[in-house]
């Protein structure tokens, strides 16, 4: 067996267990975004009523377990997903668009508004992501819109940083030179050659930053600053079991290993986009 049929076949065995790993993560992401637009689908629960005695454990009936009030947790982490991964799609689009226009700006234009609008990124980076976050939301009000707005705002700086420098790197290839010696404008070169081949990373950063985005809102939901109970969110159902941790572990593991999951898988769709070994 030569070298090369050795080498063939390795790469055939990492391929394979690449897309394998590709494929759970997936799974997970595509169900809980099943569980955000249909949750009417995965249980016939309410989330809100009292169905059963309460801090029942997990059971067949109800697979979560029920909450101090008798309320199916289940069910409760299903609709709740409407509120983190909505509020995560919020934060991302307002990082993302924000922040490449940002980029953008600063890597075309160049001199004195590369130099300001760089130094405002900087501040922005210099400051916690949570307490900068807890500041938009004191300032919007409570709400998961407000956190996700807040969340977003803390994300701007990383986009508009990927996006500048993809924007330097791209601006002085041969085929923008080529472009503007066509004739080109300005904005006509900013438009068709420099921003699509500047999207890549950053669309790849937007994946990560979707399960960056659902934690950062967890935490924010945790600490009250999220939906008012009793609109169930992931966040707000960890603290509500924090005092019940010694005697009902459920109310907060099982929702706590829901978050865990869905980030995680997040970020392994998100290295894919990057081209790593899932591609």
């Amino acid at each position: 067996m030569t070298a090369l049929t050795l080498d063939r076949r390795l790469g055939e065995r990492q391929r394979a267990r690449a897309r394998a790993g590709f494929v759970v993560p997936a799974l997970i992401v595509g169900v809980v975004l099943l569980w955000a637009l249909l949750p009417a689908l995965f249980t016939g629960q309410s989330p809100t009523e009292t169905v059963a005695p309460a801090l029942q454990p997990p059971s067949v009936e109800h697979w979560f377990g029920t909450d101090a009030t008798g309320r199916d947790l289940y069910a409760r982490v299903v609709y709740g997903a409407s509120q983190s991964i909505i509020g995560a799609l919020i934060a991302v689009l307002v990082g993302l668009v924000v922040g490449t226009a940002v980029g953008l700006a600063a890597g075309a234009l160049r001199g004195a508004v590369d130099e300001t609008l760089m130094r405002v990124v900087d501040v922005l980076l210099a400051i916690p992501a949570l307490l900068l976050s807890l500041g938009v939301v004191i300032l919007l009000g409570f709400g998961t819109t407000s956190a996700a707005i807040a969340v977003g705002v803390t994300s701007i700086a990383v986009f508009a940083r990927l996006a500048r420098s993809r924007v330097v790197s791209v601006r002085v290839t041969d085929f923008v030179e080529a472009a503007y010696g066509s004739g080109g404008t300005f904005f006509g070169v900013l438009w068709r050659h420099i921003l699509p081949n500047s999207l890549t990373p950053v669309i790849a950063l937007a994946a990560l930053q979707f399960g960056s985005a659902i934690l950062q809102i967890s935490t924010l939901g945790f600490l009250g600053y999220g939906a008012p109970p009793p609109t169930p969110e992931w966040g707000l159902l960890i603290a509500e079991g924090r005092n019940y941790v010694a005697t009902a572990w459920w109310l907060t593991v099982l929702p706590g290993l829901v978050v865990v999951l869905v980030v995680l898988s997040t970020n392994r769709l998100s290295q894919a986009l990057r081209g790593g070994d899932a591609a």
